[in-house]
């Protein structure tokens, strides 16, 4: 029997597809750290990733991460909404960002009421646009289900359906659950800059 890939797993797989070493990534909700550590092995040592969370502890945890791998070196963190990450990307990146990841909702272990918020993850995934370089690739875990997540799922899908098809081409995966509730992968790409 074949194994099956969780949406996380498959997010990975989209984003290694387009990283090549001394690349430049994003990952606009840290949590605790798992696509931080991943986008830092992936864009190697001569490469950069930027972290944003508004919650200390999803820096704390995702800095342990690093450093237990040895990987700090690589990511800079701030205690930032993702909304604002134009302000924290240094305008030398803006345009040349290989890869940006979100994993929206809330932090695992943490205040379930502190969550991803629709009007500045609206906000990010537009900045994230302008920074994408040509040929670059962002994904967007959602989780249905929770309070605040069906209006963020819902309102992300009427989001990627306005995207300039110009330039970029989006995709929903769901998950292997068939239930109104279950996660869902976002994979926008960008083909072209905006002219």
């Amino acid at each position: 029997m074949m194994k099956r890939i969780s949406l996380l797993e498959l997010a990975h797989d989209i984003v290694s597809s387009y990283l090549e070493l001394d690349d430049i990534a994003l990952d606009a909700t840290l949590g605790n750290g798992h696509d931080a550590l991943f986008l830092a092995r992936s864009v190697g040592g001569g490469g950069h990733v930027f972290g944003f969370d508004i919650q200390q502890q999803a820096l704390i945890n995702s800095f342990q991460r690093l450093l237990q791998h040895d990987l700090q070196r690589r990511v800079t963190l701030r205690l930032a909404s993702h909304a604002d990450m134009l302000a924290h990307v240094p305008e030398q990146w803006h345009g040349r960002v290989r890869a940006v990841m979100f994993n929206l909702g809330y932090l695992p272990g943490a205040d379930k009421t502190v969550i991803t918020q629709i009007d500045s993850t609206l906000a990010a995934l537009n900045a994230a646009c302008g920074l994408l370089a040509p040929r670059a690739v962002m994904t967007v875990l959602a989780y249905p289900g929770h309070a605040g997540g069906d209006l963020e799922a819902e309102q992300l899908a009427a989001w990627s359906q306005q995207l300039d098809r110009a330039c970029f081409t989006s995709e929903v995966i769901h998950s292997r659950y068939d239930k109104p509730t279950a996660p869902r992968l976002f994979v926008i790409r960008k083909q072209v800059d905006l002219l």
